[in-house]
């Protein structure tokens, strides 16, 4: 369907619609192009209303925080959605399980779970994304993922269909799981377990002292690019990077991060073509090195 009939239908339902806009400052590489249609869903109610009259007809983006992100600088033919403020709560449910919408941050996730004096989420606190981006992703560090705090999610269907999926009958794997790419998470449950608060903030803190140690932060990146190598290798990815690749390789101004070579950097005015030029030109030299092709962790929108 044109823009100019979404437009009159989609205008009358009064939300937060934006058509040919700008997506470069949405992510943390800050890099991207426009999309035909942004929309901000602020309650479920209007997102349902808003799929049921795109009807599955259109190419749909779910952008989280803007990490893990690289969005084409191309005009992007399709609905990039963003969840707004009716997804960004979050709830005690009782003494140990809490409701995160998908747009709440995991660090805040985290810092709800400590001041509940609930154990068992310190490691979210050093995860730069949304539930919901976790979710996908089975995002995880210092060895815990998701799908060790996760109870159930609510999702949406692009269709508009509204369910609850328990955890258990998701299967899950080393960043990723098997639910299906037409699903937007709207909300998930986790369980932890009651503990002590300042025992919970010093692991935070040390755990968040151990990642700025080893990995930048506070300048234009978007987390690791690459997963390890499950059962290919001992090896983690860095390492593999690290043997096979001129550390200084730049294309224009995406660069691999001096700190740590599994993250690359826009050091100015990178484009989508320089990083993604990057990424492939170290998949290629990983592989023509070790024989091992790795795999993107970060999600590219093109």
């Amino acid at each position: 369907m044109k823009v100019d009939n979404y437009k009159n239908l989609l205008e009358e339902l009064n939300i937060d619609i934006k058509f040919d806009h700008e997506l470069k400052k949405k992510t943390w590489f800050n890099i991207g192009g426009k999309s035909k249609i942004f929309y901000k869903a602020n309650s479920l109610k209007d997102l349902v209303e808003f799929l049921k009259i795109i009807d599955n007809n259109e190419k749909i983006f779910i952008l989280g925080a803007g990490s893990n992100t690289l969005i084409t600088d191309n005009f992007f033919d399709g609905i990039v959605i963003k969840l707004g403020k009716n997804f960004n709560n979050i709830s005690l449910h009782s003494e140990n399980i809490i409701i995160a919408g998908g747009a709440v941050l995991d660090k805040t996730l985290s810092e709800f779970a400590m001041e509940n004096s609930i154990g068992g989420l310190e490691f979210l606190y050093c995860i730069p994304g949304s539930v919901g981006g976790g979710i996908r992703m089975n995002a995880g560090c210092f060895e815990k993922e998701f799908k060790d705090v996760l109870l159930s999610i609510q999702v949406i269907t692009k269709s508009g269909d509204v369910m609850t999926i328990p955890s258990e009958k998701i299967n899950f794997e080393y960043r990723g799981n098997d639910l299906s790419d037409d699903l937007i998470f709207l909300s998930a449950t986790f369980k932890g377990f009651k503990d002590d608060k300042k025992i919970i903030r010093a692991k935070m803190e040390e755990m968040k002292k151990k990642k700025e140690n080893a990995q930048p932060s506070r300048i234009k990146t978007s987390g690791s690019t690459f997963k390890n190598p499950v059962g290919k290798s001992n090896k983690k990815v860095w390492e593999l990077i690290k043997q096979s690749v001129s550390l200084d390789k730049n294309f224009g101004d995406a660069y691999i991060s001096e700190k740590h070579c599994n993250f690359f950097v826009n050091k100015g005015n990178a484009t989508f073509e320089d990083m993604n030029n990057l990424i492939n030109y170290v998949t290629k030299k990983v592989f023509d090195k070790t024989g091992i092709k790795i795999e993107k962790e970060i999600k590219i929108l093109k």
